[in-house]
């Protein structure tokens, strides 16, 4: 999860959904309740600690956090110097993700099939949005923390994404890289405020509307697919650059490269698939 949350464009909760943890991470989250609060308040730290299920969040959050301090500075680098490798192999990890996700819901009817082309259709749009200039405050820091993680519990709308519309991903990948504990801990306050609200009407979501939803997930996962097409071009637009997707220019050493890393993102969705259900 940790890994798909640093690349923009792709959501660890795909990496959630695929492995089969979702709902109880989900569910887990949602542990951090008023009862909570309370016991926190009355100094009650023991009682506190056994209304969430700390070993499975500690294991989660701590290899999120171990995959985003190790590998950012290698993934920023691949995506700059080996971008269409880089794309291609999320690219297949991301299809095969949504197809597995797909395969959960019983039965297709028209509700779940209308869902499923909506979210698409928004994911699709809101990946093509162009990045705007935003201030620099303190505030709108957590402000970001808040939308972003949002997204990245959402599968196929990437936290790092929403970072880059919102002018702060660069700003966030350079205080992980120099440890600008300020910045981080004004972003993880943001952060862990955005999701103990969010994942309470997610989850109530997924038990009042369980395939319903499942639908719409499947649905950003396959919109999203726009934002990480491997093969682009820069082009203007209202004074500035953006990048647009284009069709390979040749069938050369690069597309069968790109065509076989996207197997094997294929097959990791496989290996994490068959994998989870092992473990279960």
């Amino acid at each position: 999860m940790g890994t798909a949350d640093v690349v923009p464009g792709v959501s660890g909760g795909t990496m959630a959904l695929v492995l089969g943890i979702y709902e109880e991470l989900l569910q887990s989250i949602r542990s951090f309740d008023l009862g909570f609060i309370r016991c926190l308040a009355a100094l009650q730290i023991k009682a506190a600690l056994q209304k969430i299920p700390l070993p499975f969040l500690f294991s989660v959050f701590g290899g999120i956090l171990s995959a985003i301090f190790s590998l950012a500075k290698v993934l920023s680098w691949l995506l700059v110097n080996q971008p269409v490798s880089v794309w291609s192999f999320f690219f297949g990890l991301i299809l095969a993700s949504a197809l597995m996700v797909g395969r959960r819901i019983p039965a297709w009817r028209g509700a779940t099939l209308a869902g499923l082309l909506l979210s698409a259709a928004a994911a699709y749009l809101l990946v093509g949005i162009v990045p705007i200039a935003t201030p620099d405050s303190r505030m709108f820091l957590f402000i970001c923390g808040a939308i972003a993680i949002c997204a990245m519990v959402l599968p196929g709308i990437s936290g790092s994404f929403i970072l880059v519309l919102l002018g702060k991903y660069q700003t966030i990948l350079d205080a992980v890289h120099r440890l600008d504990l300020l910045t981080l801990v004004v972003f993880a306050a943001g952060a862990a405020t955005g999701l103990i609200l969010f994942v309470r009407i997610l989850n109530w979501l997924l038990h009042r509307y369980h395939n319903l939803t499942l639908a719409c997930l499947t649905g950003l996962m396959i919109g999203s697919l726009r934002k990480i097409w491997p093969w682009k071009t820069a082009s203007l637009h209202d004074g500035g650059l953006t990048m647009v997707n284009v069709l390979p220019a040749e069938l050369n050493t690069e597309f069968m490269m790109a065509g076989g890393l996207a197997l094997v993102g294929i097959l990791a969705v496989a290996a994490l698939q068959w994998m989870a259900s092992r473990a279960r």
